[in-house]
Formats: structure tokens, sequence, C-alpha cells
């Protein structure tokens, strides 16, 4: 069994959520301002900081003060620990549905015969 992460937990309670999904898909194309982010969002500013302070505590984003204008970035290293977590889980599933997979030929191996 693994250690646990609580970066893990961050990072999959950010990422429950559409908005802040969507939010990172933008931010996949490039940095934005916070306002461009939420002029794509049909959301009140607040609203919208509120999703990324909780996309920046998961270290998901970056952001900066470019004069007035705050500026956000994705930080896609920070995906690494999720993505690796998620690999280890697969080759489980994949580890024992093969041996299902062996189990059932088996049982109609013996059944032909």
């Amino acid at each position: 069994m693994s250690k646990y992460e609580p970066s893990l937990d961050l990072c999959f309670s950010a990422l429950g959520d559409p908005t802040r999904r969507m939010i990172l898909q933008r931010l996949a194309r490039g940095e934005a301002s916070v306002s461009a982010l939420a002029a794509g969002h049909d959301m009140a500013l607040p609203s919208v900081m509120e999703h990324l302070k909780k996309l920046e505590a998961a270290n998901l984003i970056t952001s900066r003060k470019k004069g007035r204008t705050r500026i956000c970035a994705l930080s896609p290293e920070a995906f690494t620990p999720a993505q690796n977590w998620l690999s280890a889980q697969n080759a489980i599933w994949e580890g024992r549905l093969d041996r299902f997979d062996d189990y059932i030929t088996t049982l109609m191996q013996e059944k032909e015969t």
C-alpha cells in the first residue's frame, strides 16, 4: 500500500468541480488574466477567485501580479502525483481483470472436458 499523500486529496478535490476543470483546460492553452477567466464562465469575479484559490492551494496553478492584473498559469508538474496514483490503480485493476479472465477461461475449458 502506498503512503498517504495529502497533496492527492487537494488535487482530486480541486478536480472534482467542473468549473475548475474548465479553468484548467483554458490555462492549458496558455496564461490568462483572472478577468479573462471570469468572462469565460459567466460568473461573478469573487466566485472565480474562490475557484482559483482552490486550484492554487492544490498547486495546480500559479498566479502573479502584472501591474494591476493577476495572471494565472497552469503548473503541469503538479499533476504528476495524481497521474502516478492513477497509473498504479490502473495496473492493479488490469492485473485483477487478467486473473479473472484466466479463471473464466479455465472454467470454460473444464466445462468442455
